[in-house]
């Protein structure tokens, strides 16, 4: 791996973080807030929120094993994305390399940020070659984009070839494991001592059930995540989404519940899915949705929105036509779709 200070945008080495009110008095006891400007009414909520969510990196770290230094929160798994782009990559001059198919948002945070965005097609199976992934790859590659389990393909990638690249490439190799809760394959987040490169990315969207306060997560290195938090807002994750999280992670055990419920119904659709006759193909999945491929997928899908049921069609998604990606709902709405499924002539 290069130094930090050769990958990292030099003026983003050397600038001075915005110091907000509350980082200025950290770790010492305070009564009276006359500091930052606010209104002293309406409390809990006329008051900053805590720049660095330390009290809910806190519970964080016991839930994931790592070091609260090791944790960076942002409004969603968007920031997450963001932020290596204005970190690391000089806009029109350095690139990154993703996977195809994979999560739109790279592409989107890339084309933001004026950053060349390349691919490498997978397999059939949808898998990747680390010969391949590195081969794209030159001396103004900042990034390499890994999602396992894989979105929409909902395939963990081949382990081995992930930590081939890891090892392979001296930028910054990013794996989102968004659906990481739902596989059998272990995190790559416990492996962080060995690759000062790697960032992971999770999120409590999907097995958390929280999509709806937008809190993403990034596990790297302290110097990595020490760098993020010099280039966030100040305030990124507010009040409302730390309390909310905070509540989630004192229940660990439900989402395991949710997970083992999710996962029984996930294999009982894709059997049910492999018996319709209008599907052709249903791909392994370790996510909570599968890919499953149709005779005609535009139709199908045309035909459930007028039924008031919403699923993806990825058909104009590459080696994806005529696909759609199922998310599994509760049994009640899986069955409706597999209702309305067999009914469809």
């Amino acid at each position: 791996m290069k130094s930090l200070q050769e990958l990292v945008r030099p003026n983003i080495w050397s600038l001075a973080p915005y110091s907000s009110a509350r980082n200025e008095y950290a770790g010492r006891e305070a009564r009276v807030f006359l500091d930052a400007n606010e209104n002293p009414y309406n409390q809990p909520y006329n008051r900053y929120p805590d720049p660095l969510q330390l009290e809910l990196k806190a519970a964080i770290s016991k839930v994931k094993g790592l070091k609260a230094d090791c944790i960076f929160l942002g409004n969603g798994s968007d920031e997450a994305i963001d932020l290596p782009y204005r970190i690391f990559c000089r806009p029109g001059l350095d690139n990154v390399v993703a996977i195809e198919p994979t999560y739109g948002m790279y592409r989107v945070c890339a084309d933001i940020n004026d950053v060349e965005y390349r691919t490498v097609t997978l397999d059939e199976h949808f898998q990747m070659k680390a010969e391949s992934v590195l081969a794209a790859c030159d001396e103004y590659t900042k990034l390499v984009w890994l999602c396992s389990p894989n979105n929409p393909t909902g395939n963990c990638l081949k382990r081995e070839e992930v930590v081939k690249v890891i090892d392979g490439f001296p930028g910054i190799v990013i794996v989102d494991e968004a659906y990481s809760d739902f596989a059998s394959q272990p995190s790559l987040r416990s492996e962080l001592g060995k690759h000062p490169n790697l960032i992971v990315l999770n999120t409590m969207s999907k097995a958390w059930g929280c999509a709806a306060i937008r809190l993403g997560m990034a596990f790297a290195s302290e110097e990595i995540i020490g760098i993020f938090n010099k280039v966030k807002y100040p305030y990124n994750v507010n009040l409302l989404t730390q309390r909310q999280a905070l509540e989630a992670m004192k229940d660990p055990f439900e989402v395991d519940k949710w997970v083992r419920t999710l996962l029984l119904e996930r294999s009982r659709m894709v059997d049910a899915f492999k018996l319709l006759p209008i599907c052709k193909q249903v791909y392994p999945t370790d996510a909570n949705f599968f890919l499953a491929r149709m005779t005609d997928a535009i139709s199908i899908y045309n035909y459930l929105v007028d039924k008031g049921i919403i699923v993806r069609n990825r058909t104009r998604v590459q080696l994806c036509q005529n696909c759609l990606r199922i998310t599994i709902g509760t049994k009640t709405e899986n069955n409706e779709l597999l209702s309305a499924l067999r009914q469809y002539q």
